[in-house]
């Protein structure tokens, strides 16, 4: 691509709304331009760069090769210039809003995220939890944490943990059958989540039948809080990651019947939108989390681990 020594900021501007919101009319409803004055402007960087940026089909449009190549750093240098004119502006205080799977929120990030306030008392948090991916392109966040396999398009992912399951329950139910001996005696109780692919890979490598799992009710509680609670309580076996129960494990409030721990090449990452990575509350934030989960010995397995 060749770019003129001029840089064409205006049209930059409104090449990042309309890549970012996926249409011509809502980047003008965002930016008070009519969408003639969005198009025209869009046409005068293409004549710039020499490239067409998008594909205009009916009803919808769709980043080029060129327009896929300069999205993320346009991104990247509106928000730097944003940095930079709150800072001169004096408002040195700027706003770090985080969206995290509730199950990672309550058990690590909110017990470890004051450190991070007290090293950086000038960046302010915001913190909310949903379990679905969130659309960096039109939610208003800087960064997420979330389950999966770190191969999210579009977005920069560093890994924070792996995920170790076993089976846990209140210590009350284990002795309602006699205590737990056998990983086959956990099929004497009711099992929280037995769709969960995790209880059929554990009780594989246990070398458990896994076949009468598929004739339990199939109760789904949405996360790992949930189905913890519903353990403590003592309405059955759930399967959780032993590292965020400590404390219930240490109060005898959950009882991990066995050592065995399981993998199955998920884990928590940190995500944020590529062109973003050097924008300062997030770097700080990514160089916090990384160096905070890796000095965490509670995170670190205590137990045999199959499948890893």
């Amino acid at each position: 691509m060749k770019l003129s020594k001029q840089v064409p900021l205006n049209a930059l501007r409104v090449f990042e709304a309309v890549a970012r919101l996926g249409s011509f009319t809502r980047a003008g409803e965002e930016l008070g331009m009519t969408q003639t004055a969005v198009s025209y402007q869009i046409k005068l960087l293409e004549e710039n760069i020499g490239e067409p940026l998008f594909l205009r089909r009916p009803r919808q449009i769709s980043l080029t090769d060129a327009g896929e190549q300069l999205q993320p750093k346009v991104t990247e240098a509106f928000s730097l210039l944003n940095e930079a004119m709150a800072e001169a502006r004096g408002d040195v205080q700027s706003t770090l809003l985080i969206n995290t799977i509730a199950t990672f929120a309550s058990h690590w990030l909110a017990r470890h995220l004051g450190s991070f306030q007290l090293a950086h008392p000038a960046i302010a948090v915001r913190l909310s939890t949903s379990e679905t991916l969130i659309d960096f392109t039109r939610e208003p966040v800087d960064v997420a944490i979330r389950s999966g396999t770190g191969d999210w398009r579009g977005l920069s992912a560093d890994r924070l943990m792996e995920t170790d399951f076993s089976p846990m329950l209140s210590p009350k139910l284990a002795e309602s059958v006699g205590g737990i001996h056998r990983p086959e005696d956990l099929l004497k109780l009711p099992i929280i989540g037995p769709s969960d692919p995790w209880w059929h890979q554990w009780l594989a490598a246990a070398g458990v039948e896994t076949r009468g799992l598929e004739t339990r009710p199939r109760s789904q509680y949405g996360s790992q809080t949930f189905e913890a609670s519903a353990a403590v309580a003592g309405q059955g076996v759930a399967i959780l990651t032993p590292a965020f129960y400590g404390d219930e494990l240490a109060q005898g409030r959950l009882y991990q019947p066995f050592e065995m721990t399981c993998r199955d090449g998920r884990g928590y990452w940190l995500v944020y939108a590529e062109g973003r990575r050097n924008v300062p509350k997030i770097k700080a934030f990514r160089n916090w989390i990384l160096n905070e989960i890796k000095g965490d010995e509670t995170l670190k397995p205590q137990y045999p681990i199959s499948g890893a």
